[in-house]
């Protein structure tokens, strides 16, 4: 999922004019094929730790990066980003709120259910937002994304389903709240642009790390995390969060929505890959089945959109 749920329309709500980047187009798909991939190490650096275990991970990993954030801002946006923040509203805060619910549920999901799992499960992102943008903001949803909700629900229907009937849903029902959360910030940011104040992203991200540091600290005690343990959750913050949000930004300058869209589907079979050859965590028919429905709804909704469009 895009990297929890960070999805296009809030890259491109957070990104600056096109015309000022310096990337060629074939130098942003690249690099948005290496954030997608610094994404989907979270599921196998995960299944390392030693000690570790459900919001001691969230706890870490939002530590870290809000760590690193705080040098990457100011480096990239210069220190008026601090100011920023300070006058940004309470759209601004509402967003930070959902990357907090996106950020702790993502964590906790990996320690209940499997990575395919979840990462399918987040890969319906795209569709739920077309859901909630209708219901509250108005937006139209075409024919096309229709069938493509359809289908995608059958997929996830099918997933949990099979899950139910093994008493193992608990980690989906988390896992959910991913592309839920995220579905609302993008409804979030879109509300917020219409208004002709448009939500920086990657300071949004900042505070909801920050958040998700602070609410998860109390359920994280008694630590229990490894030198090993922290190496390793040090690594999600930074490099598996932090820089590719920030990097998925400056692409979001060149690509389009729905190429971004489509690149950030490599993430969820980079995480499927990498925790089948790293962890030994071979996905199981049911996931392979309905992410396969999923996953297609997806590129058949982008590659119908873009044609129609052009």
């Amino acid at each position: 999922m895009a990297g929890d749920g960070v999805r296009s329309g809030e890259l491109e709500a957070a990104a600056v004019p096109r015309a000022s980047s310096r990337l060629t187009h074939g130098q942003a798909v690249a690099l948005m094929v290496a954030v997608t991939l610094m994404w989907s190490i979270a599921g196998v650096v995960t299944r390392q730790l030693e000690n570790a275990r459900s919001f001691e991970l969230t706890f870490w990993r939002s530590f870290f990066t809000v760590v690193a954030l705080l040098a990457i801002l100011p480096a990239v946006q210069g220190r008026e980003v601090f100011r920023k923040i300070a006058r940004g509203g309470p759209l601004l805060w509402a967003s930070g709120l959902c990357w907090a619910g996106m950020f702790t549920a993502f964590m906790v999901a990996l320690t209940l259910t499997s990575v395919a799992n979840v990462l399918v499960t987040m890969a319906a992102g795209p569709l739920l937002t077309a859901v909630i943008a209708r219901l509250f903001i108005g937006h139209r949803i075409a024919g096309r994304t229709a069938l493509a909700i359809l289908v995608a629900g059958c997929g996830i229907g099918y997933m949990y389903g099979t899950q139910l009937g093994e008493g193992s849903i608990t980690g989906s029902l988390v896992a959910m709240l991913v592309p839920l959360a995220g579905a609302v910030n993008w409804t979030l940011t879109q509300h917020s642009h219409a208004q002709g104040n448009d939500i920086d992203l990657v300071p949004a991200v900042l505070i909801g790390a920050a958040i998700s540091s602070l609410l998860s600290l109390p359920l994280a005690m008694p630590f229990e995390a490894s030198a090993h343990d922290l190496g390793l959750l040090a690594v999600l913050g930074v490099v598996q969060l932090a820089i590719p949000c920030a990097l998925a930004v400056v692409c979001a300058r060149v690509l389009k929505a729905p190429e971004i869209s489509l690149l950030a589907l490599l993430e969820v079979i980079f995480g499927i890959l990498l925790a089948w050859w790293g962890a030994g965590e071979a996905p199981t028919s049911t996931v392979l089945v309905g992410g396969t429905l999923v996953i297609g709804a997806l590129i058949f909704n982008e590659l119908a959109g873009w044609r129609s469009r052009a």
